[in-house]
């Protein structure tokens, strides 16, 4: 009785983006503002992300918005939304150009919506002023070799070779991540050697001074990406905590680079699962080894200058598969169990369209967040009858700085739909 007193008078309201107002205010100064979601496949979580983003941006000058997804899809959205010459004038025709499974994640009308918002804002702005939108994510390997390879074929042929020498030695795999991990079962080295060769040929021919800055990021990246997925997929065969390890440092280290190619003052939104957004350090992730971006970036850059907001529901539909590689359906989110957090606040809420903004810095004794609660996590494969596994036990006054709850939420709006792929390796906690 006594937390349910307290989540009402904590619970501020959020039907509207004035309703941000107390969030804006915890935000500050901050240079990283991480936006998470409970599960990807939720419309509301995207909608209330991106009108967060949208003040960011108009009232603070946050410099970027970088999101789970991988580097080359995301800067085609990116050329897009700043204008590049040849990029479609339309954001929403690079979102529907996403082919490797789960498109939806992003290629979706709540991102499109978004992205257009920001060309159109962007137009308004000189060049170097507008706000970018990048992928930070490790699975683009195939499709990040390729563009280093068309780089260096027409910027630098003497490279040439060592590039091809790297994609030749994955090209048996035919482009399939499993396959590759079953090689190395035998051949446990892979192409680490190649990769890293590679990686060191790129930041040898993109001295700052000679290339386009732009181009530079862009090159320098997918070469990065190239030999993080080959360590990722080298991980897998260990199993555990490092292979997700691999990826969430792979995410904090290609934002940091951003922050470093946009210079002094810049500052970045993060979009991520809540279970990449959120510090690891409060949950059971970290007693199995597990780190993460939200843990990455508070170490970074201090709490000060970090603010983590994530994200809640207790019922309603949401975009998934039922497998991993599966076509993607519209799912039930059934009520959570009343020991959780989603059971706790739903409890406390007032109706079934109950939602409420919490800003934990305003009570930071409050009982419900120094209790140890499950708090549901729904990834791109999601199976509601087996609803017990997706509860992460929490202290959430530790996890977030700040928490959107929206008590019923309805499903993702997907571009397109997709055929059944094999997309990548599935890592732990499932598909997130």
């Amino acid at each position: 009785m006594e937390e349910t007193d307290e989540i009402r008078g904590m619970a501020l309201p959020l039907e509207e983006e004035a309703d941000l107002d107390p969030l804006m205010d915890r935000i500050g100064d901050a240079r990283c503002v991480l936006a998470g979601e409970a599960s990807h496949g939720t419309h509301e979580f995207h909608i209330w992300r991106a009108a967060l983003t949208r003040r960011l941006v108009e009232e603070r000058g946050f410099s970027f918005v970088a999101v789970e997804g991988d580097w080359p899809d995301c800067w085609q959205v990116h050329r897009s939304v700043t204008l590049a010459d040849g990029s479609p004038e339309d954001p929403t025709r690079a979102l529907d150009a996403y082919r490797r499974w789960p498109t939806w994640m992003w290629a979706n009308a709540e991102t499109a919506h978004f992205c257009r918002w920001l060309r159109e804002r962007n137009a308004l702005r000189p060049t170097g002023e507008r706000v970018g939108f990048y992928g930070l994510d490790v699975y683009s390997l195939w499709d990040s070799l390729r563009s280093v390879v068309l780089y260096l074929h027409e910027y630098h042929p003497d490279y040439v070779e060592t590039a091809l020498e790297a994609y030749r030695c994955f090209e048996p795999c035919g482009e399939d991540p499993q396959t590759y991990v079953r090689s190395l079962r035998l051949v446990p080295e892979g192409c680490e050697r190649e990769t890293v060769e590679l990686l060191c040929r790129v930041r040898h021919s993109l001295p700052a001074e000679a290339a386009d800055p732009v181009e530079r990021l862009n090159i320098w990246q997918n070469a990065e990406v190239a030999a993080a997925a080959d360590r990722y997929y080298r991980s897998m065969i260990s199993g555990g905590a490092e292979a997700w390890n691999v990826r969430d440092i792979h995410m904090a280290d290609t934002l940091d680079r951003l922050l470093h190619f946009h210079g002094d003052g810049a500052k970045a939104v993060v979009w991520a699962h809540n279970t990449h957004i959120g510090d690891a350090r409060a949950t059971d992730m970290a007693r199995g080894g597990i780190v993460n971006l939200g843990r990455l970036v508070r170490e970074r850059h201090g709490a000060d200058g970090v603010v983590l907001v994530g994200s809640a529901t207790a019922h309603g539909e949401v975009v998934a598969a039922p497998r991993w590689g599966a076509p993607m359906e519209v799912m039930p989110v059934p009520p959570p169990p009343p020991d959780t957090l989603e059971g706790l606040l739903g409890g406390a809420g007032t109706g079934p369209e109950h939602r409420a903004l919490f800003v934990f810095a305003d009570r930071p004794d409050a009982r419900w967040l120094r209790a140890r609660l499950g708090h549901r996590a729904i990834g791109v494969v999601y199976d509601p009858v087996r609803e017990w596994r997706n509860y992460v036990p929490s202290t959430m006054g530790d996890r977030y700085d700040a928490l959107c709850w929206i008590a019923r939420t309805s499903a993702l709006r997907p571009l397109h739909l997709e055929r059944e792929g094999r997309g990548e390796l599935e890592t732990l906690p499932t598909g997130v």
